[in-house]
């Protein structure tokens, strides 16, 4: 059991939403010429390497711009409602690694919100932040570690902007340092009948959210014990995993699986619009 925790008992209770878009199952010469051609060979497989790189980049790094950029951050616009929950949110997730001191992390899907609109499901200076962009669509999931100790609901943003207004906010979390406001956390999915019932507004203990500049997407994770238990002071997810940082929250690994669970979304939501476009070599 992970310190601070407070296991559960027995398997967890899974609780589904009905999302719309998903259906029951929620289902995602000579030598001195020689010489002169290997140079020039050799110049044509760097370019090509240097050419690759970049537009490999461009989906990596959230480059505008580069070939193909327009079609996968449009590509990625309706994928809320054309991808089975499944794939967006996996019913179990191997986090190796993920853990304080790299531990490995196993988490547990105990709950899908169905996708909705974005009236309630930020507080208010998030949802002022995030306005600008936009809000298409919410999908949010929550999750528990191995032992029950912990509860994590995980969101994925649909907006509303083009690439340049994704630039900007993104820009804007940075230079501000929006996301390690506690007045700008994200707000739990609190299932009934689960190990997440009580996780609410004062159970939030790590956050974090990451504005993607390459798809209309912004990524948060919220993370809380499973026991319910109030966070006088919760704090980011990049400060709690940091080395010597001493907070209960940091103690605990909520930092960890705040981080670990949104790192994990955001890998297979960047397979997902990534993989329609790959053609065969």
């Amino acid at each position: 059991m992970a310190p601070g925790g407070a296991p559960g008992s027995g398997r967890p209770v899974i609780s589904f939403g009905e999302p719309e878009g998903y259906d029951g199952r929620a289902r995602p010469r000579s030598l001195r010429g020689r010489s002169r051609i290997a140079v020039v060979a050799a110049c044509v497989v760097l370019g090509l390497g240097l050419i690759g790189g970049a537009v490999t980049g461009s989906w990596l790094l959230g480059e505008p711009g580069e070939a193909g950029a327009g079609d996968t951050f449009a590509g990625a616009r309706g994928l809320w409602h054309s991808i089975p929950v499944d794939q967006l949110f996996p019913p179990t997730l191997e986090g190796q690694g993920a853990g304080p001191g790299g531990a490995d992390r196993t988490w547990t899907r105990i709950a899908v919100a169905p996708d909705s609109g974005c009236q309630d499901a930020f507080d208010p200076l998030l949802r002022k932040a995030l306005s600008t962009v936009g809000c298409a669509r919410l999908l949010r999931a929550t999750y528990t570690d191995a032992t029950q100790s912990y509860v994590t609901t995980v969101g994925l943003l649909f907006t509303k902007a083009d690439a340049a207004a994704m630039s900007t906010l993104g820009k804007r979390f940075k230079d501000e340092g929006l996301g390690s406001r506690t007045d700008l956390m994200p707000r739990s999915y609190a299932a009934k009948d689960t190990v997440a019932a009580d996780f609410g507004t004062k159970q939030r203990a790590s956050w974090t959210v990451s504005v993607l500049t390459d798809a209309p997407v912004v990524v948060y994770a919220v993370s809380g014990w499973a026991d319910g238990r109030t966070v006088d002071t919760p704090q980011p997810a990049a400060e709690a995993m940091a080395s010597g940082a001493t907070t209960a929250p940091a103690q605990a690994g909520l930092g960890n699986e705040a981080q670990g669970l949104a790192d994990r979304v955001e890998r297979g939501l960047r397979k997902t619009v990534n993989s329609p476009t790959e053609k065969p070599s």
